[in-house]
């Protein structure tokens, strides 16, 4: 019988992309496989917190206001993931850089709403509607000491419509972005429990 894996969620918004792994995680492909031990917001209002509560999930929010500097912030959020000995960290839109101390710590996968190395940053889908793109996309991808530079691990394709806003394009990049995002879990589970 193949061990249940521990996993950490982190994000600072609505969580909409959480949820799709939540959902997972309680009844669907991920159900039995992973365990998703804590969600950590760094924003005491954020709306992944009551989805999280919802679903059953523990939650923890670390403000960054609430710390002296960055650098105490840094090492509460290692202290705090660390407790869980993840398996694996999820970033899903945890809208923080994370410390190389971090990162080099605990295997970290971000969602990402564009084709990366294309529009790496926090303002993804308005750069690309400004580039006048005609696909752009969603990636998931390890993290690493950089700003959406880590190794790709998958992606798929958006088509941009004609006279598309932000919140609609971002909308449709979101329904990918929650596909892959669970799907990512399941193959990196798949691929740890391979015989060497």
């Amino acid at each position: 019988m193949n061990k249940v894996k521990s996993v950490a969620v982190m994000a600072s918004g609505d969580g909409s992309v959480a949820q799709a792994v939540f959902d997972a995680f309680l009844h669907g492909e991920l159900a039995g496989v992973i365990k998703i031990e804590k969600v950590i917001s760094d924003q005491p209002e954020a709306g992944v917190l009551n989805r999280a509560k919802q679903a059953g999930i523990p939650t923890v929010t670390l403000p960054i206001k609430d710390f002296a500097n960055r650098a105490e912030w840094n090492q509460a959020l290692i202290d705090e993931v660390a407790k869980s000995k993840p398996w694996l960290v999820i970033s899903a839109g945890f809208m923080r850089i994370l410390s190389p101390d971090f990162v080099n710590q605990f295997r970290t996968i971000n969602t990402h709403p564009a084709l990366l190395p294309a529009f790496p940053g926090a303002h993804a889908v308005a750069d690309a509607l400004a580039a006048g793109v005609e696909v752009t996309g969603a990636t998931v991808h390890f993290v690493d000491e950089g700003i959406d530079t880590g190794q790709i691990i998958n992606q798929v394709s958006v088509q941009v419509h004609k006279g598309d806003t932000q919140a609609h394009l971002h909308e449709r990049i979101k329904i990918e972005e929650r596909k892959i995002l669970v799907q990512v879990i399941k193959e990196l589970v798949d691929r740890d429990e391979e015989p060497a």
